[in-house]
């Protein structure tokens, strides 16, 4: 007997069902079954409307008790994870290589939480609930973790392997006293170094459809790399050069004038085409005297993220990339119903709440 993924009620889940290894074509045809039911659209505008979270939970999980927003925004990150070991049935060797390292961002989340504890000296209890609880390969070891008392403790605790190795190799680097944000973008700039690795060693049939997503995944991080580290951090360009990421839509010579530049709207102009796919009317008029709304820019970032995904998810709709499309559709979803659940909480109201959301369609949060 196999595990492989069939529909249920709520999520694709994994039981017991002889299958044969490799049926893209299957698994494929049950994603397409599955985004039928996920949340999105007029779905989602339909949840914005919800005033209390016991009611948004019982919307998502009709059979499930849920205790409070942190079990809810927990439980659809686990059952997303659960879902991609799911597909493993389905791929071939090459293909679950991948799906594999796209699901080690999940522990590097996990791992930059616990840096960030180390080095602000946070007790783990009040960072606890941040933590993602993961399956077996990818769990960490919290308790030694959480008491490294020195960094070099810490990376010893650490997961063997990649992460280990990059930590050790930041340590040579930043030293144990330094902001955490170097060490972050360090193990981000390598995961990504990897992803675009494994994402080129893809035959060619798979690599044209799916590269222009990890493109923009890893553009994303770059805009925020100067979104944050320069604009928000006040941190010096030069020290950022360093975690670039080669083989995007912004190499490294846009990404240095990127850096440098101080004309926000010489700025934004360097994005169009790149990370977002166009210049909204509210900062065509951004000029020195204008404060620059960042997130407004990140979320476009994030929106072409998602079109780049329901592009893919139709064209190649029985290949590799309809399988990568869709986990890139689920993590929009995820990440809509955390601020759905995080706008209800914080009672901030229906149309605040639908301007934050990634919808298909620029227009789609503006309806009623």
């Amino acid at each position: 007997m196999q595990e492989i993924i069939t529909e249920d009620k709520d999520v694709l889940t994994v039981r017991k069902k002889l299958t044969k290894a490799g049926d893209l074509d299957f698994l494929a045809a049950l994603l397409h079954a599955r985004f039928s039911k996920m949340a999105k659209g007029d779905r989602l505008i339909e949840l914005s409307r919800i005033q209390n979270l016991s009611d948004l939970f019982q919307s998502v999980y009709p059979d499930k008790t849920i205790e409070d927003n942190n079990d809810f925004q927990k439980k659809i990150l686990f059952d997303f994870i659960s879902e991609l070991y799911g597909f493993y049935a389905y791929l071939s060797k090459d293909y679950i290589c991948f799906i594999n390292w796209l699901t080690m961002r999940f522990q590097l989340e996990n791992l930059k939480i616990l840096l960030r504890g180390f080095f602000n000296k946070i007790p783990f209890l009040r960072i606890k609930s941040f933590i993602i609880n993961l399956p077996g390969a990818l769990s960490l070891n919290l308790k030694k973790l959480s008491e490294a008392e020195t960094f070099d403790e810490f990376i010893k605790n650490s997961p063997k392997g990649f992460f280990q190795d990059i930590l050790k190799s930041a340590a040579k680097i930043y030293g144990d006293k330094t902001k955490p944000f170097f060490i972050e973008a360090f193990l981000d700039s390598a995961y990504f170094n990897e992803l675009i690795s494994k994402t080129n060693s893809l035959k060619s049939t798979d690599r044209d459809y799916i590269k222009p997503i990890v493109d923009q995944e890893i553009d994303i991080f770059h805009l925020m790399l100067i979104t944050r580290g320069v604009m928000n951090y006040n941190l010096p360009p030069d020290q950022l050069k360093l975690f670039h990421v080669k083989g995007t839509a912004i190499p490294k010579r846009i990404f240095t004038a990127l850096l440098n530049e101080s004309d926000l709207g010489l700025f934004i102009k360097k994005l169009e085409g790149r990370v977002i796919d166009f210049i909204p009317l509210e900062l065509t008029k951004t000029d020195q005297s204008t404060a620059l709304d960042l997130s407004i820019l990140e979320s476009l970032a994030w929106k072409r993220f998602n079109h780049l995904c329901h592009r893919v998810f139709y064209t190649n709709h029985m290949g590799f990339g309809a399988v990568i499309g869709y986990i890139g559709l689920r993590r929009i979803e995820i990440f809509n119903l955390i601020v759905l659940s995080e706008g209800i909480k914080e009672k901030f109201g229906s149309d605040f709440i639908r301007k934050h959301l990634i919808l298909k369609d620029y227009g789609e949060a503006s309806h009623v």
